[in-house]
């Protein structure tokens, strides 16, 4: 398809909603024994929910840097296509290729789904969502052991498992807030998309929250502190890079189509 062609709604990730309550409860009861919320501007927080989170990994900068390179190069792959939020709107100044256009990129979306057991799908499979797929191929292709970070077909699935593990010592993806804690490249940044949207209290969430709940994660590539620029999968139909500006303490702004929930920090 030509770039002139007008972009296609973004595909909402499938999942199965699963009744959260009695985690919801148990959240609260721990966040309810807690002291009061650091102030905004904190960077890196040590806890999540009341648990702390374990002792930092040695520092590996190069494989953080494959991880951005290999997103990167997929973008490139897609033909550059672009997503710029501005406050209340969406533009696209970019069109890049998408899932669907030729075989060419449509057996790309299946490398990306066999990363996660699914060697079935490809981009011509316009219904299944496969963001999940690319983060997953992402950091897997970089070298990143399943061990550090689960791939899956659902982003719920993969937050989950972190927050699981945040408390072990030496992980690599850890949980935090919006409010606390300003996004740097390698970082993955996750919103809720679509009706099943996870529960959160005071800015925490949970697995049990989070199952079944449709979202979605870019991975930061750039900021400069004011903007911030992330890859994703399936975003208008292609791997798209978006520009989302920051507030003054470099912190996430709230767009319509990316209400953000939670990132996932990347200590390497």
């Amino acid at each position: 398809m030509s770039a002139s062609t007008p972009a296609r709604s973004t595909r909402r990730d499938a999942s199965h909603p699963v009744a959260g309550g009695l985690a919801v409860i148990a959240l609260a009861l721990i966040l309810a024994g807690c002291a009061t919320g650091r102030p905004p501007g904190v960077e890196a927080t040590s806890t999540w929910a009341g648990r702390a989170i374990g002792p930092r990994p040695a520092s590996n900068p190069a494989l953080k840097r494959a991880i951005i390179a290999r997103a990167n190069g997929e973008w490139e792959y897609f033909g550059r296509q672009t997503v710029v939020y501005r406050g209340s709107e969406e533009s696209i100044p970019h069109v890049g290729y998408w899932e669907d256009d030729d075989p060419r990129h449509s057996q790309r979306v299946n490398a990306y789904w066999r990363a996660v057991g699914q060697p079935t799908l490809d981009g011509m499979d316009c219904d299944e969502p496969w963001s999940a797929a690319f983060i997953s191929w992402v950091m897997q292709r970089a070298g990143v052991p399943q061990s550090q970070f689960r791939p899956a077909i659902a982003h719920w699935v993969y937050l989950s498992a972190a927050i699981d593990d945040a408390a072990l010592p030496g992980r690599w993806f850890v949980p935090q807030r919006i409010s606390d804690y300003s996004p740097r490249p390698g970082d993955l940044i996750c919103s809720s998309r679509g009706p099943r949207r996870p529960g959160m209290i005071g800015g925490y969430t949970s697995p049990g929250m989070l199952r079944g709940t449709n979202t979605h994660c870019d991975l930061v590539t750039a900021t400069d502190g004011k903007h911030l620029e992330a890859i994703g999968g399936n975003v208008r139909n292609s791997v798209s890079k978006i520009s989302v500006e920051l507030d003054a303490q470099g912190r996430l702004r709230t767009v319509p189509r990316r209400p953000w929930f939670m990132i996932l920090q990347n200590r390497l």
